[in-house]
């Protein structure tokens, strides 16, 4: 069957639940008298002692068994030691056949690849893949496709009741002895515990694993001690130097200065740009170098945001501090000068997952973007974007929150080069749609600018604004023009990958490359 997508969509795919075809951004909703779901109800009375010895012990006691689903949190990114620990000592104690359901993979999650090999884990369930786990779990069949969320929808998922997750494993920063956590405190700080908040307000049974044991009680609290059953003390949870390493980046490229220059000028001039704004800038060279552009006309124009969100950066800090943001909205914090604003600043705000992007609550902070900003390993003609899979089709990146911001922002504005290396970056059609081209609305590139048709108001204010407008159709003229038109890419018929949209219904496919 079509999607509205316009991709081809299998009516049934072994291992995976009944298919819904993505319809539109909205058109599908929780079934009548839907409620959430919800972890096993327990009670641990006074003189209890949660403190275990060790991971292994933290195992045997959470009740992990064959065919069970675990999770963790990524917000230490490329600095976590606890998945990979967690896991490794699963395998020593014999346990099979297990789904994992992080928040994310990053590149230091290679090391399960053996685990996959040998059953120990046989499907995975996240928002991102990258590196040689990417490329394995694209090339390679396992148990099951790999889900691909959003983070929105990740949170749906598990409050709707369609990702039950057994034992959450929570790398804690710091933790008292009764199981209360912040993320602000330790030699392992990580700022906001926005997604892991949601596991371990879910999950049956929540592990907190921490270098950072203090006295009861601890203060602030991010995550109750209500949530938390056991706590594992370990010497090291991970290294916060790797937080800010992979696709986080501040760049000095003038190609990226110019895309970020452009794409600061759309927003002057979009129709949005007013005392109050909503914003939220992706992680990305271009798009966190937007801020440093547009902080130059909010001083000039005397404009000030009401708010920003996602994962926040450290320029985001600054004009914070400079009152040119009033609050922050932090579910993940991406380097050590946001740690410290989230731990020293009261208008800047930890907030969990589901507040910031789930589709099925009653009202996501997405929902009051007036503009985003966010990267694209491609886009097409139709204002698809691709974020997930690179030129060979191999799964490299991450859906993140960007469909989630996209479908809530006014205007959704997309940053790339024309051109990386020799390869277009505007094509006839994305190898994977991560985000459906009717929530994007301008795409901007160091060669043009390209408003989506449909946005006659962006179309009309946009005009004598002095940026290099172009349809994008010439723009992907333009990309073969300097670049070549690349070959179709040849691909089997097996599917290693369900793409999800934020509602759960199937947006797109994987299929493993003939390399």
């Amino acid at each position: 069957m079509i999607n509205a997508a316009g991709r081809e969509i299998p009516t049934s795919i072994q291992g995976y639940k009944n298919i819904i075809p993505y319809a539109s951004p909205f058109a599908t909703h929780p079934v009548a008298d839907a409620r959430k779901a919800g972890p096993k109800l327990k009670a641990i009375y006074p003189g209890t002692n949660k403190l275990l010895q060790s991971i292994e012990e933290a195992i045997e006691a959470s009740g992990l068994r064959d065919g069970m689903t675990i999770s963790f949190h990524h917000a230490l990114r490329n600095g976590d030691y606890v998945m990979n620990a967690v896991i490794k000592a699963i395998a020593q104690k014999g346990i099979r056949g297990l789904t994992l359901a992080p928040s994310s993979f990053l590149d230091t999650n290679d090391e399960l690849i053996p685990y996959f090999q040998q059953g120990v884990l046989v499907s995975a369930q996240t928002s991102g893949l990258r590196n040689k786990l990417g490329q394995f779990l694209t090339t390679n069949k396992i148990g099951t496709p790999t889900i691909l969320r959003t983070h929105g929808g990740r949170v749906r998922a598990i409050e709707s009741g369609e990702l039950k997750i057994d034992v959450a494993f929570i790398a804690a920063p710091a933790c008292d002895t009764y199981g209360n956590i912040n993320g602000v405190d330790g030699p392992a700080a990580c700022g906001s515990m926005g997604y892991a908040m949601v596991d371990a307000r879910m999950a049956d049974t929540v592990v907190a694993i921490t270098d950072n044991l203090v006295d009861h009680p601890i203060c602030p609290v991010s995550i109750p001690q209500h949530q938390v059953d056991f706590i594992v003390k370990i010497d090291c949870i991970g290294d916060p130097k790797g937080i800010s390493t992979g696709a986080l980046r501040l760049t000095s490229n003038p190609r990226d200065l110019q895309i970020a220059k452009l794409a600061a000028k759309v927003i002057e001039r979009g129709g949005y740009f007013k005392e109050g704004f909503g914003m939220q800038l992706g992680a990305g060279a271009a798009s966190v170098a937007t801020g440093k552009y547009l902080r130059d006309v909010m001083i000039r124009d005397k404009v000030a945001a009401s708010f920003a969100i996602g994962g926040i950066v450290g320029p985001f800090c600054d004009l914070l501090d400079e009152g040119l943001i009033r609050t922050l909205f932090d579910v993940q914090s991406f380097d050590a000068r946001t740690i410290q604003s989230i731990r020293d600043n009261p208008r800047h705000q930890e907030y969990d997952c589901t507040f910031y992007a789930n589709p099925w609550n009653k009202g996501p902070m997405v929902n009051k973007l007036d503009y985003v900003v966010l990267g694209a390993t491609e886009v097409d003609v139709n204002f698809n974007v691709n974020v997930m899979t690179d030129s060979n089709g191999i799964m490299m990146g991450a859906l993140g929150g960007h469909p989630d911001a996209s479908a809530g922002a006014k205007c959704t504005i997309i940053v790339a080069p024309l051109l990386r290396g020799r390869l277009p970056m505007v094509t006839d059609a994305v190898q994977t749609i991560s985000t459906p081209g009717e929530t994007v609305d301008v795409i901007v590139t160091d060669r043009g600018v390209a408003i989506n048709p449909k946005r006659s108001d962006l179309i009309e204010n946009l005009k004598g604004s002095g940026l290099p407008l172009m349809t994008i159709e010439q723009l992907r003229d333009m990309a073969y023009e300097l670049g070549g038109k690349p070959e179709p890419l040849k691909i089997s018929d097996e599917i290693v990958a369900v793409v999800e949209y934020r509602d759960g219904t199937v947006l797109d496919v994987v299929k493993r490359p003939l390399l």
